[in-house]
């Protein structure tokens, strides 16, 4: 099938190249502009891209898409589908409807569960304990077009939405082939979604990073995996903030929340508002690097509250 593909991240990657390796004719990849990056702010390209072109396809990175160019391109590429993964762009109706089988999607949750920016983790940050990815048709409202497949996964109790992407990225890759081939034959199912039952999954931002050790230490346990890589979760403690990178939940104590119970080779144990402890395991003081906790307490000792 002749496919116009549309992502940008690493997590689109998985399912351009499952289209190739399918046998697809990818007629065009749209991803997002080259952006500046880091403190040299050189201008590095979206991971889709790089990989784009390492498989000899044509990239093209529109600035607009609604200025009619896009649409006069997407009509001359003809493509009998267009294919969107975490493009993060929100398409116009004309482009949607430009292909002869229309616009479908790869979103990484069941919907009509978390629609929106960041699914993968709000539902780790929700506890949830089975996710997945959705191949839907595109509708000019968000994230709430017909359901063609859904495939799901358990989510590991200690996984974190880094690794999580990283399996859901595939899953999805392998779901959108079924989904294409689907689409192919002519026997593609088209289940409307509950709209009612929907739920969203807003952007991230650093409001959501610092720890409140009244809550579980499941809570929190939660919060530091859901925002890994970014914006990290973090613990101000005697007055100094940690970014925190791993934790694990840890035995009962009767120390009020908040206190440092131990600091030693096992890591910082902190106790909280569920009458356990929150072990962290791995922590990154201000301008340093990520490493183990007993290693940052081997250079700043720690004195316990009890």
């Amino acid at each position: 099938m002749r496919i116009l593909f549309m992502g940008t991240p690493d997590f689109a990657v998985a399912s351009l190249k499952a289209l190739i390796e399918a046998g697809h004719e990818i007629c065009g990849v749209f991803t997002q502009p080259d952006r500046p990056k880091n403190r040299g702010h050189k201008m590095v390209a979206p991971p889709v891209k790089e990989y784009a072109l390492s498989q000899n396809l044509t990239v093209y990175q529109p600035t607009k898409l609604r200025d009619g160019e896009a649409l006069a391109l997407v009509r001359e590429l003809n493509p009998d589908l267009t294919v969107v993964a975490a493009y993060g762009r929100i398409l116009p109706e004309d482009i949607l409807e430009t292909p002869r089988l229309g616009s479908i999607n790869v979103h990484s949750s069941i919907l009509p569960k978390y629609r929106g920016a960041a699914p993968i983790n709000w539902a780790i940050l929700n506890g949830d304990a089975v996710t997945g990815v959705t191949i839907m048709y595109m509708a000019k409202e968000l994230d709430a077009g017909d359901i063609i497949r859904c495939a799901e996964t358990a989510i590991d109790p200690d996984e974190d939405a880094l690794t999580l992407t990283e399996r859901l990225a595939v899953l999805g890759g392998e779901t959108l082939v079924q989904a294409v081939a689907d689409l192919e034959s002519g026997c593609a199912t088209r289940t409307p979604q509950d709209h009612a039952a929907h739920t969203y999954a807003p952007m991230l931002d650093k409001s959501l990073s610092p720890m409140d050790f009244t809550k579980s230490a499941l809570e929190l346990h939660n919060q530091v995996r859901g925002l890994i890589p970014w914006p990290c979760a973090n613990a101000t403690i005697h007055g100094v903030t940690l970014k925190v990178h791993r934790t694990a939940v840890g035995e009962e104590t009767t120390a009020p929340a908040g206190s440092v119970v131990e600091a030693n080779k096992r890591g910082i144990a902190i106790a909280c508002g569920d009458g356990k402890v929150l072990r962290l395991l791995e922590v990154q003081a201000d301008g340093g690097k990520r490493m183990a906790a007993s290693a940052y307490l081997a250079g700043h000792p720690m004195e316990c509250d009890v």
